[in-house]
């Protein structure tokens, strides 16, 4: 990687990802924020280097700027996400897969390497809840979720089709105290920590007692930066590995905090859409692939992410 492109720069990942490669590759490469009309990049990320305006949709802006700015390598993080998607389905999948086919096209001309984060919502309740393998059936019922699988396949088909370097992981749900969450059904495991520190009850969306995979922001950032690294003669698969570091439930993470606040409350108010798309979802999925196709290792399981939560969130 020497000239990056980070489609989706002002998100959840985007921001830190766009922070950490930035610091990653130093002087031996430049990372362009890319942002949209809707959404400015963050006046710490102008600091530290380029930005500049994307459209998804827009292939013949998008083919522009990667031929202006020899772009090599194309982080394509637009995606809108599980509850939200699910008002407005059909602007879910112009954005998660129209815009992907245009990433595609533009790299298969300019030989890019390409990643798009795939999900925990590409399984649905067919595939296996526990220890959820790679390779499993996968008939997700959210158009979240739908929307991934087409990803996934997308990007194999050019990858074998036209050889278009395609990588990508499976996201369970991410935990940050940096950039606030945009509408997905684990967004609960970041909210309750604001209610802890600022002294007051939680009201969960989510049942006490449902089990979902999850990862603390800095390993996932690092599996999208390491994944892209990887020596491609030992990828076996490539759309998509499944990555986590801790699997647990509302009622665990609720005792966790309570470790270090011990008067935190928690109540449950259950979102019907919410609560079903979380259980349609894995329990815990098997991450062997990646350690041992590129050495995949997570380092925050719960406690130590609940500690570095609890010092770093701001109300």
């Amino acid at each position: 990687m020497r000239n990056v492109l980070i489609i989706g720069s002002t998100g959840q990942i985007g921001t830190e990802l766009t922070a950490a490669l930035r610091e990653h590759l130093g002087k031996s490469g430049t990372v362009y924020a890319g942002y949209t009309k809707r959404r400015s990049v963050p006046e710490y990320l102008q600091k530290t280097g380029p930005s500049v305006e994307i459209d998804i949709l827009d292939r013949d802006a998008l083919e522009k700027i990667v031929e202006t700015y020899q772009i090599d390598t194309i982080y394509n993080l637009a995606a809108v996400l599980s509850a939200t998607a699910e008002k407005d389905p059909v602007n879910a999948w112009h954005v998660g897969i129209d815009g992907l086919l245009n990433v595609l096209e533009v790299a298969r001309k300019y030989n890019c390497a390409v990643f798009t984060p795939s999900s925990i919502g590409a399984f649905g309740p067919s595939s296996p809840k526990v220890n959820t393998p790679q390779d499993c059936v996968m008939r997700p019922t959210t158009i979240y979720g739908v929307s991934k699988v087409t990803g996934e396949l997308l990007s194999d088909y050019y990858f074998k089709r036209f050889g278009v370097d395609t990588r990508s992981v499976r996201f369970p749900g991410l935990i940050s105290y940096t950039t606030p969450p945009g509408g997905g059904t684990t967004d609960y495991a970041v909210d309750i920590f604001y209610s802890a520190v600022e002294g007051e009850k939680f009201v969960c969306p989510i049942g006490p007692d449902t089990k979902m995979d999850f990862m603390y922001m800095p390993d996932a950032i690092r599996a999208a930066i390491e994944i892209m690294e990887a020596d491609s003669a030992k990828l076996v698969h490539r759309n998509s590995f499944n990555v986590t570091a801790m699997s647990f439930t509302p009622k665990e993470i609720a005792e966790a905090i309570r470790r270090h606040i011990p008067d935190f409350q928690i109540e449950y108010q259950i979102d019907p859409l919410r609560q079903g798309i979380a259980e349609s979802w894995p329990d815990f999925m098997d991450q062997s692939c990646a350690e041992t196709e590129w050495g995949w290792e997570p380092r925050y399981l719960l406690d130590a992410m609940v500690e570095d939560m609890l010092k770093n969130v701001v109300p």
